[in-house]
């Protein structure tokens, strides 16, 4: 029988200047305000299992890939069963698109129904196993609402500050737990600065767990990575399309395959990863396109796929890394385009994605369309979250009967199932 360590982490590491830190204290920011990177002794855990053998017999939660992941003891390990979403061919899409293997990784069965419950489940068991007895961050609102929860269920205080417009139930998931919300006029960024003074050094101080200012959310999302790859048989698929707002998520696949490579897990040529971003704030797809390795605050930022509003995201040098040492790309679509591709993948496959989702499925027509993706290529669409939480944006087209009426033929004589959406 294989016998590994329950971790192999073993130490932090700034992603711009390659300064260390001390892996068992609290740590945000590098001092020169770059995110840290957290790192394991891949070397050892080749050594002690060569393979990903060891993994096939676990529980199909995120945890079963503990080796790779930076809680060192089970004792610390918060959980509401999250991971292992399912992979669900989109024929009908792909047939409409011309592409023969498209599958979608849907994270809105996860739960709080969206993917940001893997990075607060790692990140609140590292911060119980740490000592941390009060988190505060701003969000967008899946975020908010997720790490509310797990903070709840590991009894660690929380400060919430989203902005208004937020989707109403990612408001009632964080008042619901019990965190102290607060709802700001403005962007993720006012809501950030809203919270500075929780931040002041002494007993009652809390800690900032946002994007990517602790190292630990980003190994939950890479577990995204390494789901993927045990899906595929311990292969790649050639293209994964990312909704990107902060981006975590991206870097943190990127980590994910990198990291099997290293141990020899895993062969072959790294998926090309797609950021995917909306027209109303595309940071990172301008940077792209300008060729820069950093992106620049985007003004005015405003779109309904409201989990990327992210205008500056802190993560932007790390994300374009990813982009070019995947030879990937970013693309930006239309709230128009993504909100009809939203209805349309409801209608054809029965998927009822989130806003962010959506946009992922209208990028693989433009891609396709450009040539950059191949008919026989695996191809994945990251859906980030469950439309159902998005309800009160959807347009519903239903007529309103009076007792007594009845409904005829000529009411529902329609297009069939998969026909055209309605207007």
């Amino acid at each position: 029988m294989i016998q590994t360590r329950f971790s192999y982490f073993n130490g932090l590491r700034c992603s711009a200047c390659d300064e260390t830190y001390d892996p068992d204290a609290v740590q945000g920011l590098c001092r020169c305000g770059a995110p840290l990177l957290a790192g394991y002794d891949l070397a050892a855990l080749a050594a002690d299992a060569p393979g990903p053998d060891l993994i096939a017999g676990r529980s199909p939660d995120l945890w079963r890939y503990h080796e790779l992941l930076p809680v060192r003891s089970p004792d610390h390990v918060v959980s509401l069963g999250e991971g292992m979403t399912p992979l669900i061919p989109l024929d009908r899409l792909g047939s409409e698109f011309g592409l023969n293997r498209v599958t979608m990784k849907d994270e809105g069965l996860l739960p709080t129904a969206s993917f940001k419950a893997r990075g607060a489940a790692v990140g609140i068991s590292r911060a119980k196993e740490l000592g941390v007895r009060r988190i505060c961050m701003p969000t967008n609102g899946n975020a908010g609402a997720a790490w509310a929860t797990y903070a709840a269920r590991a009894g660690i205080r929380a400060a919430v500050s989203m902005p208004i417009d937020a989707p109403l139930v990612t408001r009632a998931e964080c008042d619901i737990t019990g965190a102290e919300l607060f709802l700001m006029d403005g962007l993720i960024g006012d809501a950030g600065a809203a919270l500075r003074p929780l931040l002041a050094p002494g007993e009652d101080s809390y800690f900032d767990v946002s994007t990517l200012k602790e190292p630990y959310r980003l190994e939950g999302k890479k577990t995204m990575g390494l789901e993927l790859a045990e899906q595929f048989g311990w292969r790649f698929p050639d293209v994964i399309l990312y909704p990107t707002g902060g981006g975590v998520g991206l870097i943190g696949m990127h980590k994910a395959f990198s990291e099997l490579v290293e141990l020899g897990w895993v062969k072959g040529r790294l998926p090309r990863l797609v950021a995917v971003q909306a027209e109303g704030c595309a940071p990172i797809v301008k940077a792209f396109e300008a060729g820069l390795d950093r992106a620049e605050p985007w003004p005015d930022a405003h779109t309904v796929a409201f989990g990327i509003t992210v205008p500056n995201p802190l993560g932007g040098a790390l994300i374009l890394q990813a982009l070019a040492e995947s030879d990937g790309t970013a693309v930006a679509v239309s709230d128009d385009d993504l909100v009809v591709a939203q209805r349309r993948l409801s209608q054809i496959e029965g998927c009822f994605v989130c806003p962010e989702g959506a946009a992922a499925v209208h990028a693989l027509g433009v891609l396709q369309k450009s040539g950059w993706i191949g008919e026989d290529e695996n191809v994945v669409i990251l859906n980030t979250g469950s439309g159902i939480k998005y309800s009160d944006q959807v347009k519903v087209h239903a007529p309103v009967l009076s007792i007594g009426d009845v409904v005829t033929p000529a009411m529902v004589a329609g297009p069939e199932a998969g026909g055209s959406p309605r207007a």
